[in-house]
């Protein structure tokens, strides 16, 4: 039975469900359970289990209709998602001058003077012409709402044989239908928990595991509580309650976050401090003494003769003049021969961050830190050391006489602070130092038995590409010294409190899930952002960066992060397994697998998550004695070479002998190198598994790119079969039906795409001959002249291709060759050099909107142009584009080789001088003069600069407008032109 999936998948309609599910931000269903990165978007993980599911019939346009059908990405299932109304500007500028007539809306305001049957009629009438992009902006997600409309699931049902009435009846009859039982769904890279949530939401048994137990504890908990009925949902919520007041209770009673004035503290501000290298003063180290953007706040530095330092004056509304001044103080800079510096306000000097840290480099070329280490025991910095810290500005706010602070510290969206009272940026009193002490004194009093109790961290910091940059830069060894006191006594207090309360294991999950969340909100690490009036969390980034100016919260800024979000989805599930384990050794069999392994090291989630374990590791311990709970990092499978290709050879030989015979996996992938597709191809076939599709969703947003200069924002769906033969290809032959293979699923991808709303790019026809290369190749168990064991050992190395890269190289020339703008036809299209072609596509990119290098790159390795740079005008990230004529000039035209002695060379050079002299004659007499064959060339150059005339109205090409024009008019002056 072959799926849907592996003949369609309406890729853009999905990755725009994707991309709309990813810009809800903390609103997305598993985010508030705690952090991840890089989890796959929902619906994504839906759109697959479909397509794997529904059987592909002899009618492929009706097929699509019904997948969109289902999952309410039609037109009747948008009308039912659309949940907001269109602004009645837009509405008025979509009408018609004779319906502004019809329905009497001369103009946007009488909109409130219609009646409610006439607004539902132009709610409805402008929302059918929006794109399908505009249209998601009025729609909720899919997954917050529900298919109920009993004409759509008539048409559903009589097309698949099935009777349901809702998706998860559904995806169980057409898994009976396949497989003769409901399915079971697994995933061995677990991670954030996308595949096996949305698998058990939707109707299927699943199995989950990961080799990191904070990926099980995320995955258990997606499961087992954000399934539950409303009553659950709602105790589990009282409890949280219970805890936080329990909390803030004995925090009053301690008085450690209320001044004398009974002015309640919102975040407390810390800088280090370090003595300049030259004169010895004690600076305070900041890159910014901007406070508040929106109060006018700025900390103003003020040498102390006494104490040889500096006094920390904080100024609110400051004027412009003052503004700057103490904005011109920043002691931490970034010089462009010296680096990150100190910069000392009394004696002028800078000293390199490296020197103060007393940085030396050892033989190996490692850096070793000249800091002291600290030990186990100490919490805050000895006086001996470097690095001092310093609290230096409280945020408090003064309450209105009729407000209490129990309903400030709870006080809901979007009440801001100004609702409960007023508030005040202040240098912190002799007796707000005493607090601190005595906050620390508590926190001594308690540590032992914390400790011990497992409500604060104990470990060491184990070394590592992220986890190192602590130890260097502040020798910081344990991980509690990643916070400050008022952090470690906050923090461990809401899990003694927790710990008093809890009654079951879901309670005691939550409060580990909550005290996670504001540790990533309340750490050492976390950037204090004066523009937003609050800190940055400690991942923001994929990394541990320290900083120089902190932001610590209180309990009114921790509020949200203990009482996190839970979805009430309230989903009947049936069976399903969550184990932390190594994906080599899994015994559990499925139907479907669904995996996103951890290729090139994108993220080193084996590292990032001991922040979090080290906090989790006793609770854990109680509440599942069957996990272990260290990351296992030396089991991670990891970056790239013989050991990774072969743990994943073993991973999906595993895999695949734990599936039925008519069972599929998809594997999610994120690379378009034709070398380390070549790996995936030699793993693929040493596990015996066979590709039948590939498609490429895009599930990033801008902010989720890892790599700087080519955000990752797309996802390769790899789908799988057991490979069921014992052929052995040769390489002549495989590609000749790689060619055949490749322009095969061009043709039916065009044949199946929707004209008016494509779904399908030139990336997704590209990566159409990645799939198509894949599909020939993993169908023969073996390639003659390939040795598979030698080709999974060898190192890569530059300049060396293997049999298969070739092969994949050949397949993406063939298709960049195939696939012809609609301007050209094929005989002139093969007449143009590579390099003619390069920048053609190259404008279809940015017609496209298209501004990633990697976009350029792959363009370079189809026509087989490796020196393209001097062709592009950025090469910024995700603003790279090509130069104009006016961009490259007279002098760069004409020594770009080997571009430069082109025709389309010639016609960029012609619109250079038509605009120079601002006249068409201009570019038509270059053309005579300096083309060879002028006169038997002029229908060839004609297509050219028509070509290039179609840039004239494309947003986001103002740069080419005039060039464009000038290209119209140069073009008839050619057409029309006699001897």
């Amino acid at each position: 039975m072959t799926s849907f999936i592996e003949v369609q998948f309406p890729v853009s309609k999905v990755s725009k469900e994707c991309y709309k599910e990813r810009k809800a931000g903390q609103s997305q269903t598993l985010t508030g359970l705690g952090k991840w990165w890089g989890r796959k978007p929902l619906f994504l993980v839906r759109s697959l289990l479909l397509g794997l599911l529904m059987p592909a019939s002899a009618d492929p346009v009706r097929d699509r209709e019904i997948f969109l059908k289902i999952l309410m990405m039609d037109d009747v299932g948008l009308r039912l998602r659309k949940n907001k109304s269109i602004p009645k500007e837009l509405l008025w500028e979509k009408l018609t001058d004779d319906e502004v007539e019809e329905y009497e809306f001369p103009y946007p305001d009488h909109y409130r003077k219609l009646s409610r049957q006439t607004r539902e009629e132009l709610q409805n009438l402008i929302f059918g012409r929006l794109t399908y992009d505009q249209k998601l902006e009025y729609c909720l997600r899919t997954e917050e709402t529900e298919l109920k409309d009993k004409k759509a699931w008539a048409a559903i049902n009589d097309h698949l044989g099935t009777d349901a009435q809702n998706l998860p009846d559904l995806i169980r009859q057409l898994g009976k239908q396949r497989f003769g039982k409901v399915p079971t769904v697994g995933d061995c890279f677990a991670g954030g928990g996308s595949v096996p949530f949305e698998a058990a939401r939707i109707g299927c048994e699943v199995y989950a595991s990961d080799l990191n137990p904070l990926a099980g504890l995320l995955t258990w908990a997606s499961l087992n509580i954000l399934s539950l009925p409303q009553k659950e949902i709602q105790r589990l919520r009282d409890f949280q309650e219970r805890v936080f007041d329990s909390v803030a209770e004995q925090v009053d009673e301690w008085g450690i976050e209320k001044n004398e004035d009974g002015w309640i503290g919102k975040y407390y501000l810390y800088c280090h401090e370090a003595h300049c290298h030259e004169c010895q003063t004690l600076v305070p180290l900041s890159s910014t003494w901007e406070v508040s953007r929106k109060t006018g706040t700025v900390a103003m530095l003020k040498y102390n003769e006494e104490r040889h330092g500096f006094d920390i004056d904080i100024l609110e509304d400051a004027d412009a003049k003052t503004a700057k001044q103490a904005l011109s103080l920043a002691t931490i800079r970034n010089l462009k021969k010296k680096g990150l510096c100190l910069w000392c306000p009394k004696c002028k000097e800078t000293t390199p961050i490296e020197v103060l840290r007393r940085e030396r480099t050892e033989e190996d070329g490692n850096t070793m830190t000249g800091l002291r280490q600290w030990e186990a025991e100490d919490i805050v910095p000895r006086p001996e050391d470097i690095f001092q810290e310093r609290l230096y500005c409280i945020k408090y706010v003064e309450l209105k006489p009729d407000r209490t602070a129990a309903e400030f510290l709870k006080k809901p969206a979007p009440a801001t602070d100004a609702t409960y009272g007023t508030t005040h940026y202040a240098a912190p009193t002799a007796e707000d130092l005493d607090r601190e002490k005595k906050a620390l004194e508590l926190l001594i009093e308690r540590w032992d038995e914390w400790r011990e109790k497992g409500f604060v961290p104990t470990a060491t910091i184990d070394g590592g590409y992220n986890n190192d940059q602590p130890i260097r830069e502040r020798g910081w060894r344990y991980w509690h010294q990643l916070f400050n006191p008022r952090q470690l006594l906050v923090n461990g207090l809401f899990f003694e409190k927790a710990d008093e309360l809890a009654k079951d294991e879901k309670e005691e999950v939550l409060a580990m899930l909550g005290v996670n969340t504001m540790c990533d909100f309340n750490s050492k690490l976390t950037r204090w952002t004066p523009t937003f009036d609050k800190n940055n969390n400690t991942f923001y980034n994929q990394a541990l960066n320290t900083v120089f100016n902190y932001g610590t919260r209180t309990l009114s800024s921790l509020y949200t992060s203990w009482i996190f979000d839970l979805k009430e989805l309230s989903f009947s599930q049936r069976e399903n397994k969550v184990k932390t384990v190594d994906a080599r050794i899994i015994a559990d069999d499925c139907d479907l697998w669904l995996t996103d392994p951890p290729y090139a090291d994108a993220v080193n989630y084996q590292e990032l998550t001991e922040y979090f374990l080290a906090w989790d590791v006793k609770i854990l311990q109680k509440l599942f004695p069957d996990w272990y709970t260290d990351s296992k990092r030396v089991l991670a499978v990891r970056g790239t070479g013989e050991s990774f290709n072969r743990s994943m050879v073993e991973i999906y030989r595993r895999l695949a002998q734990h599936m039925p015979d008519d069972g599929m996996q998809v594997v999610m992938f994120t690379h378009q190198d034709p070398a380390v597709w070549a790996d995936l191809t030699y793993t693929l076939m040493a596990a015996g598994l066979q590709v039948s599709a590939a498609w490429n969703v895009a599930t990033e947003t801008e902010a989720g790119g890892l790599k700087e200069g080519n955000y990752v924002k797309g996802t390769v769906l790899l789908i799988l079969h057991k490979k069921n033969t014992e052929a052995t290809g040769y390489t002549d032959e495989i590609m000749n039906e790689v060619e055949f293979e490749v322009r095969s699923q061009i043709d039916s991808m065009r044949s199946l795409d929707d004209q008016e709303d494509p779904n399908f790019t030139d990336a997704d026809y590209i990566l159409a001959a990645y799939a198509a290369s894949l599909k020939v190749l993993t169908s023969y168990k073996t390639i003659g002249g390939v040795n598979l064991d030698y080709e999974l050992s060898k190192p890569r190395s530059g300049g060396q291709s293997s049999p298969v890269e070739n092969i994949i190289e050949q397949a993406i020339g063939i298709a960049h060759n195939y696939l012809i703008p609609p301007s050209f036809d094929a005989f002139i299209w093969k007449s143009l050099t590579a390099d003619e072609r390069f920048y053609i596509k190259g404008i279809e990119l940015e017609k496209n909107g298209v501004r990633q290098i990697a976009a350029y790159q792959e363009l370079g390795r189809g026509f087989g142009v490796r020196d393209y740079k001097n062709l592009l005008a950025s090469t910024k990230a995700n603003e790279v584009r090509l130069k104009s004529a006016m961009e490259f000039a007279d002098r760069n035209l004409r020594v770009t080789e080997p571009f430069s002695n082109t025709l389309l060379r010639h016609c960029l050079m012609a619109l250079y001088q038509a605009q120079k002299e601002q006249d068409a004659n201009a570019g038509k007499n270059w053309l005579r003069n300096e083309v060879e064959d002028y006169w038997n060339q002029r229908s060839k150059l004609g297509i050219l600069l028509k070509y290039l005339a179609t840039t004239a109205s494309i947003a986001g090409m103002a740069h080419r407008r005039e060039e464009a024009e000038y290209a119209q008019f140069v073009a008839e002056l050619v057409k029309n032109d006699l001897l």
